[in-house]
C-alpha cells in the first residue's frame, strides 16, 4: 500500500503542475516551434530572394556588356523596386547612372549618384560621391564639387582620399586656383597615389619643383 499511495500521490502532483502550468507549458512549447519555423522560412526567403536579384543582375551586366542601354536602364529600375537595399540594387544603380550619362541625360545621372551617395554602404557612398564630383567637373559645377568633397567625413574616406585629392586638384584648376590645384595634387602623389596623369598635371602648373612620387 506504501507505494501505491506514493505513485497515487505523485499522479496527484502531476495533475495538479499540469493545471497550474499546463498551459503555458503548451504555450511556451508552440510559440518555440513557430520561432523555428518561422526563422528557417525567412533564411530560406532571403536565400530565394538573393537569388533573385543575382540573376537580374547577371541580367544587366550582360546588357551592359552589349551596350544594351534601355535593358539596363528597366533591369536597374526592376531592382530597385524589388530589392530596395540591397547592393545588387545600389550597384544596377551604378550602371544605370553611367547609362544616363552616355545618352546625355546628366541631370538625371546625378539625381541617381546623389542617392547612391546619401546610402548606408560606405564603400558605394564613396564611389557615388567620386563620380558625382565628376560629372559636376564636366558640366561647370565646380563650387558644388568641392563642397560635395568639403561634406566628406575624411575619417572615413581614407581609402578614397587620393581619388578625392586629385578631383579638388581638378576643381580648382578649373577654377583657376593654380596654387591650391597644386597643393592637392602633390598631396596626392606624396602618399602614393598611382595616377598615370598626375605628374603630367603637375607639369602642366608649371610648379617650381616636381614632386617625387612615394616609394
Amino acid at each position: 500500500m506504501a507505494i501505491y499511495d506514493t505513485e497515487e500521490e505523485q499522479l496527484e502532483a502531476l495533475k495538479r503542475w499540469w493545471k497550474e502550468n499546463g498551459t503555458s507549458t503548451f504555450v511556451g512549447v508552440a510559440l518555440g516551434i513557430a520561432i523555428i519555423v518561422g526563422w528557417n522560412y525567412w533564411q530560406e526567403h532571403k536565400k530565394d530572394q538573393a537569388n533573385q536579384a543575382s540573376a537580374i543582375y547577371d541580367e544587366l551586366l550582360k546588357a551592359a556588356e552589349t551596350d544594351q542601354k534601355d535593358s539596363v536602364d528597366k533591369l536597374a529600375k526592376r531592382l530597385q523596386e524589388q530589392f530596395t537595399g540591397s547592393n545588387y540594387a545600389a550597384y544596377g544603380s551604378l550602371f544605370q547612372a553611367k547609362i544616363k550619362v552616355q545618352q546625355g541625360d546628366i541631370a538625371a545621372a546625378k539625381e541617381i549618384l546623389k542617392k547612391l551617395a546619401a546610402g548606408k554602404d560606405k564603400e558605394l557612398s564613396h564611389i557615388a560621391k567620386i563620380r558625382l564630383v565628376k560629372l559636376m567637373l564636366a558640366s561647370g559645377e565646380y563650387e558644388q564639387g568641392l563642397q560635395v568633397i568639403n561634406d566628406v567625413d575624411q575619417s572615413e574616406a581614407a581609402k578614397f582620399s587620393d581619388n578625392y585629392d586629385e578631383l579638388v586638384g581638378d576643381l580648382y584648376v578649373a577654377l583657376d586656383r593654380l596654387d591650391e590645384a597644386r597643393t592637392a595634387y602633390q598631396k596626392a602623389l606624396k602618399n602614393g597615389y598611382q595616377s598615370p596623369l598626375l605628374q603630367l598635371k603637375i607639369d602642366d602648373l608649371t610648379a617650381p619643383e616636381k614632386v617625387e612620387t612615394k616609394k
